[in-house]
């Protein structure tokens, strides 16, 4: 199976369920994807998205969840469905969203996206919103772009056998 995160108006398709950072010379995970969304109809239950998620908010404060569930107290709530996990400040404003993106709506992105999604079948395709802090890099990714620190990604497809990995110098796969 192969993952497509999509990051702003980015793709990084990697057959790692995990996305890492490097922090003082060590790998970190961000994100480990532990399920992802099946309808599968009766009589069998449906499954939900569950994330482990690792990071800070603007303040420094740390954000972590196991299995979709906080770990540390924080001020922040954590909003749960099917095939999404949101991570809201105390203004309602969103920290980080990560979305599992159903196949009618995947292959209604961009057709540079939607091409590498069809090469790449079979795909589970997540989204990421937010704006956060990795170690020492600011993660901001909207609908637009996707900044690392102060680097700018827009409208790139990339592919690789590696996990999806900030670092300093920008994005790896």
């Amino acid at each position: 199976m192969k993952y497509a995160y999509i990051i702003g108006s980015n793709a990084f398709v990697v057959h790692s369920k995990v996305i890492t950072y490097a922090n003082q010379g060590e790998d970190k995970e961000f994100l480990r994807i532990n399920a992802i969304y099946h309808d599968q109809g009766e009589p069998a239950p449906e499954t939900h998205l569950d994330c482990d998620i690792n990071i800070k908010d603007l303040n420094g404060t740390p954000v972590t969840l196991l299995a979709s569930k906080a770990v540390n107290d924080g001020p922040y709530t954590i909003k749960t469905a099917r095939d999404s996990v949101e991570v809201l400040r105390t203004d309602g404003s969103t920290l980080i969203h990560i979305h599992q993106m159903d196949d009618d709506t995947a292959m209604s992105l961009e057709h540079n996206i939607t091409a590498e999604l069809e090469v790449s079948m079979p795909v589970v395709v997540i989204r990421i919103f937010g704006d956060f802090i990795l170690g020492d890099l600011r993660i901001s990714a909207q609908s637009e772009k996707l900044f690392v620190n102060d680097n700018g990604y827009g409208n790139s497809v990339q592919a690789g056998l590696n996990q999806l990995r900030f670092t300093e110098e920008g994005v790896e796969v």
